[in-house]
């Protein structure tokens, strides 16, 4: 039997005409992936669901919560539960307010495979953290409707 994770998270796949979007985390070295693209989400506070915790994120970090977000599974490991929800963006993402992170992106799926993504306010590439990299395939080869709209 494995141990019970220490930590529990809400992370957000948001799509939008079959790209991903993403956040560029802050180049602080004491948080995890700085400098990465990654997921909008977070921990999830003392009893917080977390469908909660994905809603308070998500209104802290874009100032937005989609009308439509199902939760999609989870991913656990030794330290973590991730619980991952999905959801279109309804949203242009320029009426997004960027509340945490450096920059925010709508990711090709190409982008997603070769793992970095374009920066437009740093005018830079930057690496896709390797387990948001993992989800986002895994979700893309389990979505059929994600898949047409990315083919």
């Amino acid at each position: 039997m494995s141990p019970t994770p220490l930590i529990s998270v809400a992370l957000a796949i948001l799509y939008q005409q079959g790209r991903f979007l993403l956040q560029l985390r802050d180049d602080i070295p004491t948080i995890i992936y700085p400098g990465q693209w990654g997921l909008f989400g977070g921990h999830l506070e003392g009893e917080e669901t977390p469908t909660d915790g994905i809603q308070r994120e998500l209104l802290e970090e874009i100032g937005h919560i989609p009308p439509q977000l199902d939760l999609w599974g989870c991913d656990r490991d030794e330290r973590v539960m991730r619980y991952l929800f999905h959801g279109p963006l309804g949203l242009p993402v320029d009426s997004l307010v960027l509340g945490e992170g450096q920059d925010l992106a709508l990711a090709t799926l190409e982008d997603i495979v070769e793992g970095h993504c374009y920066s437009p306010r740093l005018g830079q590439e930057r690496v896709l953290a390797a387990l948001h990299r993992r989800l986002l395939l895994a979700f893309w080869q389990t979505s059929p409707k994600i898949q047409s709209q990315t083919i």
